[in-house]
């Protein structure tokens, strides 16, 4: 991964609705997002954060994702979205930017992540999340259809 240098003039800035897309997410996940913000050289919105069963379920059935297990449900999984001219953009490389980002910002607050652009199967560059290993879910009642699950599914 090639360093890329701490911008915090960079002028990016979360909008009112990527504030409360992250307060439900996990306090370390959501210090990095907003520090990786600062870092970053894309500018980028939180598209989503914790998601409720129905959601899950609903973008499960519309094919949008492979599980009914994700990281989203407990908050400790996050999708961002390069915002570039004004408008959503989907392009790999921004991606990649991002993902330097959220790599520095995961190593200067010392908490780890796995972003959907690594998975091997069923690459999913907006999608970032805590591991289950170092993160379990700390109440499964609360959770009772998330279990860890293998690596590609969001």
């Amino acid at each position: 991964m090639t360093a890329i240098q701490s911008n915090p003039q960079n002028g990016f800035f979360f909008s009112a609705r990527s504030q409360e897309r992250l307060g439900g997410v996990h306090p370390d996940l959501a210090r990095m997002v907003r520090r990786a913000l600062q870092l970053s050289s894309v500018d980028f919105a939180v598209l989503e954060g914790r998601r409720s069963l129905e959601r899950q379920t609903l973008l499960y059935e519309s094919g949008a994702t492979r599980t009914l297990n994700s990281r989203h449900l407990s908050g400790h999984a996050v999708d961002l979205g390069a915002w570039v001219g004004g408008s959503l953009r989907w392009d790999w490389p921004l991606y990649e930017k991002i993902n330097q980002a959220m790599q520095l910002a995961a190593m200067e607050i010392a908490v780890p992540v796995e972003w959907g652009g690594d998975w091997k199967s069923f690459k999913d560059g907006p999608h970032f999340q805590l591991p289950w290993g170092e993160y379990p879910i700390l109440h499964p009642s609360r959770f009772p259809s998330v279990a860890p699950q293998d690596e590609g599914v969001n």
